[in-house]
């Protein structure tokens, strides 16, 4: 299965999927690096879609990867988005680095920070436009922690 027709049936079959819970609405697609987006608008069960601490939605883009995997498509990696609601997760996530960002360049003394593998990406993307901060990932697992430090010259 080519790009295009992997990137129809993630909607297709996200589609079908959301209509077991009674929700027929259009799945909205587009590929970026690689990674097919899927994004549901707004209905009256987001809370289910989206679940505690994101679970449900995390589930839903398992799902939807392991079908792409069993056609042989040639994109399979999946993010699903319901209402906005990783965009806007997201969007406070870089608040919150640029406040983290801003008391590491103060103190000189590196942050230690408990975050999912998706938001650590969204502080390392923040931390990339400053030339005296990295960051980095330590540990294994559900242990893994983001390090943001000041470059020492």
């Amino acid at each position: 299965m080519n790009k295009d027709e992997s990137i129809r049936f993630a909607a297709r079959y996200l589609e079908d999927l959301l209509s077991f819970f009674g929700i027929n609405v259009a799945v909205n697609s587009t590929i970026d690096d690689e990674v097919i987006q899927l994004s549901v608008p707004s209905t009256s069960l987001n809370s289910l879609l989206i679940g505690k601490g994101a679970d449900n939605l995390r589930a839903l883009q398992h799902i939807v990867s392991m079908a792409l995997v069993s056609k042989d498509a040639e994109v399979t990696r999946v993010n699903v988005d319901v209402a906005n609601y990783k965009r806007q997760r997201a969007d406070r996530i870089a608040e919150k680095a640029e406040g983290w960002i801003s008391k590491v360049r103060q103190s000189g003394q590196p942050m230690e920070i408990n975050l999912n593998a998706a938001d650590r990406r969204i502080v390392h993307k923040v931390a990339a436009d400053y030339s005296d901060i990295e960051t980095h990932s330590e540990g294994e697992g559900r242990e893994r922690k983001l390090i943001i430090s000041k470059i020492e010259n």
